[in-house]
């Protein structure tokens, strides 16, 4: 309890069924006495006291046996469910940093860069691992498409003349160069090509 009131939801409501509640956890089936539910007495701080089905926490007989320890179980079927759960599942450690100073702070730069780059335990071994970081699936493309001579053209006072003889290459560009040349080539779709050949970005 916190300030006399009960910060986990108890004591619950009684229900006869269970049902989905408005935030997508569920309200499972707490029936009354009348119903088929049962209460007791437990003596707690020297005075006996009623405990029914409301005050009993969702568990599973037999995860709590084959870990001896309590355990929490609940079903979730929604977005905000899920993703309370996969929060505090990929949450890791947390960084505080502070510091005490009599004048006006220094901008160390230096020492912002590694300030910020806190990596936890967890990554830390995902890391040493060798598992991958990120990764795209299926792989996205952009294919430039244009008319002919419509690409985009970006220069700098010294390169002006250089830019408007010779145009950059696209993706599209590149397709047709390579269809040329490529016998198989000639039997894709443009948006196919990706399947078969790598855009080298930084050499067009």
């Amino acid at each position: 309890m916190s300030d006399g009131k009960w910060t986990k939801k108890y004591s619950r409501d009684l229900i006869r069924e269970t049902q989905t509640g408005e935030d997508g956890y569920p309200l499972y089936r707490r029936r009354r006495s009348g119903d088929g539910g049962f209460t007791t007495y437990i003596n707690m701080h020297y005075r006996e006291t009623e405990v029914g089905k409301r005050w009993i926490v969702p568990y599973n007989p037999v995860l709590s046996k084959m870990f001896q320890a309590h355990i929490n179980v609940e079903w979730c079927h929604s977005v905000k469910s899920t993703k309370y759960i996969c929060k505090y599942t990929n949450k890791g450690s947390d960084q505080a940093d502070f510091q005490l100073q009599s004048t006006a702070p220094i901008l160390d730069e230096v020492q912002s860069f590694l300030l910020g780059r806190y990596i936890s335990s967890k990554e830390a071994v995902w890391r040493i691992l060798g598992f991958p970081t990120h990764e795209r699936y299926p792989t996205v493309v952009h294919l430039s498409v244009h008319l002919e001579n419509g690409q985009k053209i970006y220069f700098a006072p010294g390169n002006l003349q250089q830019q408007l003889q010779t145009a950059p290459h696209t993706t599209l560009t590149a397709f047709f160069h390579l269809c040329r040349q490529d016998a198989f080539a000639k039997t894709l779709l443009y948006c196919d090509v990706p399947r078969y050949y790598t855009w080298n970005a930084s050499g067009k």
